[in-house]
């Protein structure tokens, strides 16, 4: 009986403390749990957002699909700018597929830098021919001269819708050579394929001739397959604090692009692309920001294929041109402006910056060699105004909602992650 009641008490001490042991390990994991979510940012932090996509704009009807932005420190936040990746699958009501992959990284004390493009798209979009203003001053909605005797084809005087497959795969290093400042190298490729001209008709009297098949038969382009195939040179000063949301310094970025044929490029051909964004905190608490985006895109020498011609919303995160359809604005030169409003509303004690609105406006210009159209002869405005949802303070990930109108009932609503510009 006695050893008996002496293995009873070994069992119970036993199974007491592994109890307790167990409390404590499901404590310890709850502490973890806790303290890793309260910890400040530091080297190898990883932050991860997903969300799904639905919006609706002029250029892909209505969208739905998954998203998410994954930023990252490199190095020592103290010394080391955050880095962000965006990436995301989308079908529209149009029947497009979306697939898009970019980035912005810095490497450990911001000695390298890295910007990537990645898209593939079976995608199309209504184009307008070339130059900025009013659809009766170009060249498609006169119609198209198409015999030496001067017959004309028929005027086009609504969009004129292409479908295509595009690859492309952009990618730039740069290392730094001064206090935010960065030289580099990028290959940049753009294979578009698969065209469908929908307007596109021969058969009829007069024929019915598009812009993409007049600048084809102009400049020696394939009316199936195009290729683009280039290095540029690159200079870019960087001083923002963060890339998904700024809320102080400068941005500005040069980059000369050089595509010969004996890369694959169809034809010879060098570009320009010259930006610059600024940033102002008109309170001194980035409450109020006040953002300022001006680009420029412009064809140097030889010819560029029409989808690769300089266009509204062409930019690495397709941010450009709220208010109208992606790419209807087309030019063979083109500069583009945007300020932006930016204001906190409220939030929490642990995301204070969580809510917040912006109001925006944009201007665009683009020029028709053909079409005897120049830079700054029309200027297309649209403007705006959207919400903010902060989801992740630390990386200041934020989800955008707006808003936009441009000319010839143009309009749309569109999300995304981070702050436009």
């Amino acid at each position: 009986m006695r050893i008996k009641l002496i293995f009873a008490t070994v069992l119970f001490f036993i199974f007491t403390i592994a109890h307790a042991q167990d409390q404590k390990i499901e404590m310890t994991k709850e502490e973890q749990k806790k303290a890793k979510k309260e910890e400040p940012p530091h080297k190898g932090s990883v932050y991860f957002t997903p969300l799904p996509v639905l919006s609706a704009n002029p250029s892909f009807g209505f969208i739905y699909g998954v998203a998410t932005n994954t930023s990252w420190f490199m190095g020592d936040p103290a010394t080391t700018k955050i880095s962000s990746m965006f990436a995301g699958v989308s079908l529209t009501t149009k029947g497009q597929t979306l697939i898009t992959a970019k980035a912005t990284a810095f490497s450990e004390d911001n000695n390298y830098k890295l910007d990537m493009d990645w898209r593939y798209l079976k995608s199309s979009q209504a184009t307008y021919g070339l130059g900025s203003g009013p659809l009766s001053n170009r060249l498609a909605s006169n119609g198209f001269q198409f015999t030496e005797q001067g017959a004309f084809s028929a005027p086009i005087n609504s969009a004129q819708l292409l479908a295509f497959t595009w690859f492309r795969a952009y990618q730039t290093v740069t290392k730094k050579v001064g206090n935010g400042i960065y030289v580099g190298l990028g290959y940049h490729l753009d294979i578009l394929s698969k065209f469908k001209d929908n307007l596109l008709n021969l058969d009829t009297v007069p024929p019915v001739i598009t812009s993409f098949y007049a600048y084809n038969t102009k400049y020696g382009f394939s009316n199936s397959k195009n290729t683009l195939s280039g290095i540029s040179l690159n200079a870019i000063v960087d001083t923002r604090d963060n890339v998904n949301a700024p809320y102080s310094g400068q941005y500005a970025q040069f980059t000369f692009r050089i595509n010969p044929s004996f890369l694959g490029s169809n034809k010879s051909s060098t570009s320009l692309w010259a930006e610059y964004r600024n940033y102002f905190d008109l309170t001194n608490d980035h409450k109020n920001m006040l953002a300022f985006w001006v680009y420029g895109s412009f064809q140097t020498s030889g010819s560029l294929p029409y989808m690769n011609l300089p266009s509204i919303g062409y930019d690495q995160y397709s941010s450009s041109g709220r208010g109208y359809t992606q790419g209807s604005i087309k030019g063979q030169s083109l500069m583009y402006t945007e300020i932006e409003y930016r204001r906190k509303l409220f939030g929490t004690a642990n995301n204070p910056d969580k809510w917040g609105i912006v109001i925006f406006g944009n201007l665009t210009t683009a020029s028709s060699k053909d079409g005897n159209i120049g830079l700054f002869k029309y200027i297309d405005p649209a403007g705006g105004a959207g919400i903010r949802f902060m989801a992740n303070p630390k990386s200041r990930t934020t989800l955008a909602l707006d808003y936009a109108v441009g000319k010839r009932n143009s309009s749309g609503i569109y999300l995304g992650l981070n702050e436009l510009f």
